[in-house]
């Protein structure tokens, strides 16, 4: 329970992140990010990039979900997860230290959930 818990967590955070950069960038990334508008408006076409990125994320993450082979779902599930940790810990290390908490730390604790559960 904890680990689907988990996991739909970490699906819900990367929805936001999709929405936020390919649609309300220009909006809310000020806030957000901490970021000067002028910076924003710059970086637009790069963020809705970033997204569709985040959108295979999320792709992967919902096949692991939903698919009703348990060997193949596992298999997306876990690769998801791996990457959902690594952009964290890059993201965290490049952009932001909070982002290993927003992102890197859902994503390991639903990884060990599924390990140990």
């Amino acid at each position: 329970m904890m680990a689907k818990a988990l996991y739909a967590l970490v699906i819900l955070i990367h929805v936001y992140i999709v929405v936020l950069e390919m649609v309300l960038w220009k909006r809310r990334a000020a806030r957000v990010f901490r970021l000067p508008q002028a910076l924003v408006v710059q970086t637009a076409s790069m963020a809705s990039n970033q997204g569709l990125y985040n959108l295979f994320l999320v792709a992967a993450l919902v096949l692991g979900w939903i698919l009703p082979d348990p060997q193949v779902a596992s298999a997306f599930a876990i690769y998801g997860l791996a990457c959902v940790a690594i952009a964290g810990i890059w993201g965290a290390l490049t952009v932001s230290p909070r982002i290993a908490l927003v992102q890197t730390l859902p994503a390991v604790l639903a990884l060990a959930a599924r390990y140990f559960g």
